[in-house]
């Protein structure tokens, strides 16, 4: 059974305050964890289902009548994720990087919803059903204690954290203001060389000239005045090539291969 998932919204700091409850951002892909008539069914955020994918959860020991909701990630060194390695093990059947589905919220109990429930009871009724499996575990989490927890983050070099109201039902198809994401952003100064016709993408690259990926995310002001004084210098099929402009990206950390991981402008540099 597949519910749509609540989502995050994007909040600039942490804060502390025992409203909340404070988790690690992990960092692979939402999964969804369902029983019905004894067989595991597991579901992106975007409803495809993927349970052939992983067939290490296929034991997992749940009521029927159960949805689980969590990430699915590759550890990595940090414990928290590997995004690339996810990736490689969603999207190739030649990958063997191993799993951990990091459950946080159960949707339903026995065939019952729950999703109307405060986040505080879904938690002990989480709790409750004791997973014990090699593959599974269950997301741990502090009372307020936000700042302290998101220093830890950056401290370990991990994504950031999620705030979540300690009160909050769970709210289908929708980005909630009562559960927020504080990303542990890096910031590098770069070059616009180009951008992409099809989409105004752009093109960036380091101080040494190397590819560092495409930025797709610029506010409407600042792409206006980018395309009111770009120089164009040449164009190709798909690309028009620019005199480079200097500016500050924020980005979640680099790719394997020196990427900007999500790059987003952040600010012109003179």
């Amino acid at each position: 059974m597949f519910i749509s998932p609540m989502l995050l919204e994007s909040a600039k700091d942490p804060f502390d305050s025992d409203d909340y409850i404070t988790e690690i951002k992990f960092d692979g892909i939402r999964l969804l964890a369902s029983k019905d008539d004894g067989r595991i069914r597991l579901y992106t955020r975007h409803n495809n289902e993927v349970t052939a994918k992983f067939p290490e959860l296929h034991t997992l020991q749940i009521p029927d009548g159960t949805v689980l909701d969590g990430e699915l990630i590759v550890p990595g060194p940090t414990g928290a994720g590997d995004f690339e390695a996810m990736m490689e093990r969603f999207q190739s059947r030649r990958s063997y990087h191993p799993i951990v589905f990091c459950v946080f919220d159960i949707l339903r109990l026995d065939g019952v919803s729950v999703t109307s429930k405060p986040l505080y009871e879904r938690k002990e009724l989480l709790s409750g059903l004791a997973l014990d499996h090699p593959n599974v575990k269950i997301v741990d989490n502090v009372a307020g204690n936000g700042r302290a927890v998101f220093e830890l983050a950056k401290s370990s070099g991990i994504e950031g954290v999620v705030m979540k109201r300690a009160n909050s039902s769970y709210e289908e198809n929708k980005r909630s203001d009562r559960w927020l994401k504080i990303v542990n952003y890096e910031y590098t100064d770069i070059w616009i060389t180009g951008y992409r016709k099809e989409d105004n993408a752009f093109v960036l690259a380091y101080e040494d000239g190397a590819y560092a990926g495409l930025m797709e995310f610029m506010p409407h002001a600042e792409r206006r005045r980018f395309h009111s004084e770009r120089k164009d210098v040449g164009e190709t099929d798909k690309y028009v090539n620019i005199e480079p402009i200097k500016c500050r990206v924020k980005h979640r950390f680099k790719t394997r291969k020196g990427l900007l991981r999500i790059p987003s402008f952040d600010s012109w540099k003179s």
